[in-house]
């Protein structure tokens, strides 16, 4: 902690990352102040049950994974500052300022902000039309909105994880719904083409249009609804979800004080550039494996990693934060799609199609070991493959396990494919052709 006693800290934020940094706290010995600010006055949420709210498949009180506000206060000895957003961080001071006007300074500062919903730069629109599915705010509203009257046509701008899933409860619905993205396939940031092709064949089956190419450049109040400009064509919708991506909020911050890129930089214990800074979460860039270099990875487990290792590095513990790769994991139309490593990366694709059609799997392999692999349609091997490819690029060398040996051949995975995925067996970096339904 820079040669200084930590007896207060602030954490902006109260989202997973801000609610680990907190519990790392205490479970490391930490018995002092925690104060800890939001706009709001919720208990911290998870962002992807929000389309589960909206769809009415969950009750209000399962978005709060941690439980109830009050109950986690107590719990981890939190004093709650809701409803007094902090507007600027002076970050060399450690001062926050709110906006009542008043400024409290800590020995040390999470910055957990989080990141907020892309809206793209088309000018002005019909926001009454227009929803959003990130926060709890969020969820309530296209909630309200849904059961208030139908919804005849929408479209859903954005073939991401999110996307997905609001194409999926409205259509249910019997809602006409046209999901379009200005990528040229579906899960843009994770499927690799044929995995991509074959889950947009299994959508349009289920009566979904899709448009792809097609960037979104204005929203316009029509005669019955809103106009929806795609690409140069024009779609029409009662309502549009705006489901592009995120950005990190970092609007507290005063220019030029911490280092930013894309989020705040941070080091391997999450330490940003100032002392008794610290940042975790979606606003803030971690370690990624893969690519040994600092992006931001906005996934709820990697938030809530980078949460413990702030809190434990200010309870004076020794910590790093391990890393994380790119992953998607999701279940969506009865299928389930699951993605590891950066789509990016080249090399090599091998294929892997089970005989009876249960499930594909496609791995991109560089340098003698996986670097991108999809699975559509069997999570049970999720867990084997991602634990290898995290070790892989942690440096260890290793091979499956026994366990996990027979998870993968009890899925139908044959021997000359787990020991091609594993490198258990062959060291010359070549892919063979028995990947292929060996």
């Amino acid at each position: 902690m820079g040669g200084f006693a930590v007896n207060s800290v602030g954490i902006i934020g109260f989202g997973c990352a801000g609610y680990s940094c907190a519990e790392a706290l205490r479970t490391g010995g930490y018995d002092g102040g925690i104060h800890v600010y939001s706009d709001g006055g919720l208990p911290p949420a998870n962002p992807m049950l929000t389309t589960y709210y909206a769809a009415g498949k969950i009750e209000y009180e399962a978005l709060f994974p941690f439980g109830g506000l009050e109950e986690i206060c107590n719990r981890y000895h939190i004093d709650f500052h809701g409803g007094r957003p902090v507007e600027k961080l002076a970050a060399v001071e450690r001062k926050l300022i709110l906006a009542d006007g008043s400024a409290h300074r800590h020995d040390a500062v999470l910055v957990a902000t989080g990141a907020r919903p892309l809206i793209p730069p088309i000018g002005e629109y019909p926001a009454d039309r227009v929803f959003v599915m990130r926060t709890v705010g969020d969820a309530v509203r296209a909630r309200v909105r849904m059961e208030s009257r139908p919804i005849r046509r929408v479209v859903v701008v954005g073939a991401s994880m999110v996307g997905i899933k609001v194409a999926e409860l409205l259509s249910e619905k019997g809602t006409d719904c046209l999901l379009a993205d200005a990528a040229p396939r579906i899960f843009p940031l994770a499927a690799l083409p044929d995995i991509a092709e074959e889950i947009q064949r299994r959508v349009e089956a289920r009566g979904i249009s899709l448009r792809f190419g097609a960037g979104l450049t204005a929203i316009r109040e029509g005669k019955d609804g809103a106009e929806v400009v795609l690409g140069g064509e024009t779609a029409e919708a009662d309502v549009v979800f705006l489901c592009i991506g995120s950005k990190p909020n970092l609007d507290i911050l005063t220019p030029g004080e911490l280092r930013v890129d894309k989020g705040i930089l941070v080091d391997r214990h999450m330490a940003a550039s100032l002392p008794g800074i610290y940042a975790a979460g979606d606003c803030c860039q971690g370690w990624n494996l893969q690519r040994d270099e600092r992006t931001v990875i906005g996934l709820w487990e990697s938030a809530a990693l980078q949460g413990r290792t702030a809190g434990r590095a200010m309870a004076g513990l020794a910590t790093e934060y391990p890393g994380s790769i790119f992953q998607n994991i999701t279940h969506f139309m009865g299928m389930d799609f699951i993605s590891f490593g950066d789509i990016t990366a080249e090399g090599e694709t091998v294929t892997f199609d089970s005989p009876d059609g249960g499930f594909r799997l496609r791995a991109v392999m560089a340098q003698d070991r996986p670097v991108c692999v999809n699975i559509l349609d069997n999570h049970t091997i999720s867990g084997p493959v991602k634990n290898y490819m995290v070790r892989r690029f942690q440096g260890s060398e290793g091979s499956v396990s026994p366990q996990q040996e027979a998870i993968l051949r009890g899925c139908g995975l044959p021997p000359g494919i787990v020991n091609q995925l594993y490198n258990s067996k062959k060291k010359s970096g070549k892919v063979d052709s028995h990947w292929v339904n060996d």
